[in-house]
């Protein structure tokens, strides 16, 4: 399950980039806005975001990963090349990482924009999203 932050232009590009690639649709979805998604957070012990969102969320296996940690598991469950960057990414602290994420995080709506809504899926990906 992948919590993205469903009003973001980077975020909702990143879940299409995934589902593209995710040929055995072993991902599913959810907005960090939403119901389900505020309620996987707080089963995860995650404190849902006062205001916009800033993270990814990656719950796999009954764990909870966040932040560039999400994104390098993300990238490991996608297989081929992206197997790779989880590799090479886990080489670097993660502090380093998270510096990263965090900096593109709050710039992320000005490079990237921002939606008035979230993210709606299309008839044959809505299956895959809660």
């Amino acid at each position: 399950m992948i919590l993205f932050d469903g009003v973001c232009n980077l975020c909702s590009g990143a879940v299409r980039f995934i589902v593209d690639r995710d040929r055995d649709a072993v991902f599913r979805f959810a907005s960090l806005q939403s119901e389900a998604g505020e309620k996987l957070l707080r089963d995860y012990g995650i404190e849902p975001a006062k205001g916009d969102p800033d993270t990814i969320v990656l719950i796999d296996r009954g764990r909870a990963f966040v932040r560039s940690t999400a994104a390098l598991h993300i990238a490991r469950r996608l297989g081929g090349v992206y197997k790779i960057l989880f590799w090479l990414g886990v080489l670097w602290p993660r502090f380093l990482r998270d510096f990263v994420y965090d900096f593109v995080a709050r710039h992320r709506y000005r490079w990237f924009g921002k939606k008035d809504s979230c993210m709606v899926p299309t008839p044959e990906l809505r299956a895959r999203f809660l």
